[in-house]
């Protein structure tokens, strides 16, 4: 059982690692037509995953509430996207392609805000991950390490991208490459830690699991509207942003039916 969560809780962070290390492949820039397919992926990925592993577990764990079943994924997604916005407005960070940045001033880098910018999307990620492990420790019978591992190789997929997307343009601003990957790497540890922060807390977690599993929805739904969707579609118009959103919506959906 132990080798089941540590897989589960590390393959999102081993799919960040991935995507950074496409920096030593790679040459030059990322070409935007490449950047925006795979934010899309990502964001579809992130959608699905909110529905198929989180919301509609969350809605399935309150059905003794018969009508009233939607009301802790209600609430659950709204304190998500909350909490998000909260964060987003006291930490400093740098979205992709801006030059203001956003939250706290300070004195950091423009390297280390944008780190902490993707970090702060993976927070959630990893909390969603947390708190299905959680579920399926603690004997909940809607979830299970399936539907857990599932999830976290969904979130490694879309993770793929988001190495990639933080690494590449730091080399591209002469950055070395070894201190790129570095700098990737880095904005994915965040991952395991709210997951296994979350495991650790699953006594507490298990009495409000709808709320928790709605609430990680909210939190990646917000990374998904706020961020990746802008800069999917950022500048001229394409639609390949479009079309591999529906390629990772679809592809999160078919892992956890097929999985869960």
């Amino acid at each position: 059982m132990e080798l089941q969560i540590i897989s589960a809780v590390m393959l999102p962070f081993l799919g960040t690692t991935l995507g950074s290390a496409f920096v030593y492949f790679m040459k030059g820039a990322m070409n935007r037509r490449l950047q925006r397919m795979l934010t899309g992926f990502a964001s579809g990925v992130m959608v699905a995953a909110s529905v198929w592993s989180l919301i509609i577990p969350a809605m399935d764990q309150s059905a003794h509430m018969g009508k009233l079943a939607f009301l802790p994924a209600a609430v659950g997604v709204w304190g998500g996207f909350g909490f998000l916005l909260l964060l987003d407005k006291l930490i400093p960070h740098l979205h992709m392609n801006a030059e203001c940045p956003e939250g706290i001033e300070c004195g950091l880098g423009k390297s280390t805000m944008m780190v902490l910018a993707v970090a702060l999307h993976n927070l959630p990620e990893g909390m969603a991950v947390g708190v299905v492990a959680a579920g399926w420790l603690t004997g909940s019978e809607s979830m299970s390490f399936a539907g857990a591992l599932a999830l976290s190789l969904g979130i490694a997929l879309q993770n793929l991208p988001e190495g990639a997307i933080i690494s590449m343009p730091l080399k591209s601003n002469g950055m070395g490459r070894h201190r790129a990957f570095g700098y990737g790497v880095a904005s994915g540890i965040i991952e395991p830690i709210g997951a296994a922060v979350t495991i650790l807390l699953a006594p507490f977690v298990v009495p409000v699991l709808p709320y928790l599993l709605a609430f990680a929805a909210g939190a990646m739904l917000y990374v998904v509207v706020e961020e990746l969707i802008p800069e999917m579609s950022e500048g001229e118009h394409s639609n390949i942003g479009t079309v591999f959103f529906a390629l990772g919506f679809t592809l999160m959906m078919m892992l956890d039916v097929a999985l869960g």
